[in-house]
């Protein structure tokens, strides 16, 4: 397949932004379309996959349910409220390619499920509002980083729309809400804007 670049071997920037929208709302959509899969799957089996799959802190077999917990929620009530968010959230990674959006992703997972297997309280934890809030975190604080001025404009957009959902780090008397899981992953998501951030370039030494 031919494609026209700018003679430097780089494709031009608007048709590589509109090449990473697409592939961002197609991997997002079969995000959605495979938690709402797993949802089903749960919701005939009565829910019994949280029981085995979902994150228990502290317990030895529970560190490998750090990779399937957000995979799996409560009920169809509980996933929606996470789709939105997250859909938008990844979206917006994405526009910045794949792997950035995968660094920010696996921050975010790895950063909610062990502050979770780490200090999460008793119970079963599932759900994938860590991951929305790893992605939010990363979208707030990378321009500051990458001193980009778009980034920071979209940041302060995004924390006017949605920075309510911050409150979600703090301990709360909701029982039921897993606190731990909204900061580990907002944890994790500074930290892959932190590794992600542009370095320095070496200045050449006068020979």
């Amino acid at each position: 397949m031919a494609l026209y670049t700018n003679g430097d071997g780089r494709a031009p920037a608007k048709e590589s932004l509109a090449t990473r929208a697409r592939s961002g709302l197609l991997f997002m959509g079969g995000f959605v379309v495979l938690l709402a899969v797993i949802e089903l799957v749960n919701t005939l089996m009565l829910h019994s996959l949280n029981s085995v799959f979902g994150l228990r802190s502290r317990s030895l077999d529970g560190v490998f349910d750090i990779l399937t917990f957000p995979l799996l929620h409560a009920n169809f009530g509980h996933l929606l409220s996470n789709v939105l968010p997250l859909v938008i959230f990844g979206f917006l990674v994405f526009l910045s390619g794949l792997r950035v959006f995968l660094t920010a992703l696996a921050f975010s997972w790895l950063g909610s499920g062990v502050t979770v297997w780490l200090i999460g309280g008793g119970g079963v934890t599932v759900g994938a509002s860590g991951l929305v809030f790893g992605l939010f975190a990363f979208l707030l604080v990378r321009g500051f980083f990458n001193r980009s001025w778009w980034q920071i404009l979209l940041s302060v957009v995004l924390f006017l729309a949605y920075g309510s959902i911050l409150f979600g780090v703090l301990p709360t008397v909701m029982g039921f809400v897993s606190w731990q899981a909204h900061l580990g992953g907002a944890i994790g998501g500074v930290a892959a804007a932190v590794l992600l951030r542009p370095r320095p370039r070496a200045q050449a030494q006068p020979n």
